[in-house]
């Protein structure tokens, strides 16, 4: 992923479930620059080594005048269960929790104030944290469905490429 320099441009990371889904979904959506698979919060630097307590997720750049987070987190929770704890679809595990990560606690207020106005939000168990470290997956996890369509994903086909213009 290229450095972008742009002020209109912020980075917002999402975790639901495989990250494949995640990246292949938000890769098409309006106002989304550039995506980048990858696992947050966890303690290692590279992706070699045991499980340390990462979530996969996507790194997503959008461009603030064209889509607002709000809307990010509208597109989100399109492709998650909210409710479910450490899983989404067939994947389980920790690695699989939901969540929103970001640098800038304005996106975090945002995010924990969009959660607790649903009419759910006792029920939501979307992790909502700073991120503190952040790690780029290996190559072959890039842009994995657009390379492999038939791989595996929990998001329905139908809603994977809802919003992709062809």
């Amino acid at each position: 992923m290229n450095t972008i320099n742009n002020t209109d441009f912020e980075t917002v990371y999402f975790a639901g479930g495989c990250l494949w889904g995640v990246q292949e979904f938000f890769k098409h959506l309006p106002g989304v620059v550039c995506t980048q698979a990858g696992r947050a919060n966890g303690t290692n630097t590279t992706t070699q080594g045991a499980y340390d307590g990462y979530a996969e997720c996507v790194k997503v750049i959008f461009d603030i005048t064209k889509v607002s987070l709000n809307k990010l987190i509208d597109y989100f929770f399109e492709i998650i269960d909210p409710y479910s704890i450490n899983k989404q679809g067939d994947d389980v595990g920790p690695k699989y929790r939901t969540a929103i990560y970001s640098e800038q606690k304005a996106h975090l207020t945002l995010a924990h104030a969009y959660i607790q106005n649903r009419d759910d939000a006792d029920k939501v168990v979307v992790e909502v944290q700073a991120l503190i470290n952040y790690v780029a997956s290996d190559a072959e996890h890039q842009d994995r469905l657009t390379h492999f369509p038939d791989d595996y994903c929990h998001i329905p086909l139908s809603l994977l490429h809802k919003y992709k213009v062809d």
